[in-house]
């Protein structure tokens, strides 16, 4: 293929973990070398829609059961839920891609470049999980990462601000309690892991603050505002504390943003 939004959907329905970690890398550098025009030649579907393979099961967050990592079982169980959560940010990443036209270039280098990396973090969560003795799928997971692209499909503002800086945010809050916890039972492997990610992550973060204020910009909006008001419509006060400030701030937010986050937070 030679035009990035139909590379992007092809990554979207890959429904095998094989073939969209595959066509995410071939995408990417298709990309990196130039060979992919943003002629919009089809519009974007209305459904947002993605592949999945048949396994996990998805269900409902709150039946998704918690586990001790102090136990083999119990860090299978982690780490399977961390797999799930970086194979659905791959199709997150293509999503905004193939979903929101008419965007600079480099927005679009941007999000191919989240795509290929979180391609690289399911690989090594999963072949952690591997040497754990499972597989992706062998535990039940949950689809609100997604339904919140769904939500979201209808403006990129809007999935700019709560996708990456709201529920991909989270994972820079969680990350380092989690590390130290893996770290008391010995698994330095699965540290250096996470220390990728959240490396990482702090940038896709990041490139979600930059592009959601260039749509504020865009539009005569106050991003700091319009920020909370979208976390008031559409997260019915699921903002949960404590905040892992100094990740926060490298990846784009404000004093006053993560001031008024707490206060939030406090107030759900």
């Amino acid at each position: 293929m030679t035009n990035l939004f139909e590379c992007a959907k092809r990554c979207l329905d890959a429904a095998t973990v094989a073939e969209k970690v595959a066509l995410t890398k071939e995408a990417a550098q298709a990309w990196r070398e130039g060979r992919l025009s943003l002629a919009s030649t089809r519009p974007p579907t209305p459904e947002c829609d993605v592949g999945h393979p048949a396994r996990p099961r998805l269900v409902p967050p709150r039946d998704v059961p918690q586990r001790s990592i102090h136990n083999d079982a119990g860090r299978a169980a982690l780490f399977h839920a961390i797999a799930h959560i970086e194979f659905t940010a791959i199709s997150l990443a293509w999503d905004a891609v193939y979903r929101f036209r008419g965007m600079p270039e480099q927005y679009y280098g941007d999000w191919v470049r989240v795509a290929d990396e979180e391609a690289y973090h399911f690989e090594l969560i999963n072949a952690h999980l591997r040497e754990l003795g499972h597989e992706y799928g062998d535990f039940d997971a949950h689809a609100a990462l997604w339904e919140m692209a769904q939500a979201t499909a209808h403006d990129v503002l809007v999935r700019m601000a709560l996708v990456p800086r709201v529920l991909e945010a989270r994972g820079l809050d969680v990350t380092p309690g989690i590390m130290k916890r893996l770290a008391k039972s010995g698994d330095d492997k699965a540290v250096a892991i996470l220390e990728i990610i959240q490396r990482d992550e702090i940038g896709h973060v990041e490139i979600g603050t930059r592009w959601f204020r260039y749509c504020c910009a865009q539009r005569g909006l106050d991003p700091e505002p319009t920020f909370f008001d979208l976390i008031s419509r559409y997260m019915k006060g699921q903002i949960r504390a404590p905040f892992h400030i100094e990740a926060r701030e490298k990846a784009g937010f404000t004093d006053s943003e993560l001031k008024r986050l707490t206060e939030v937070a406090l107030g759900s």
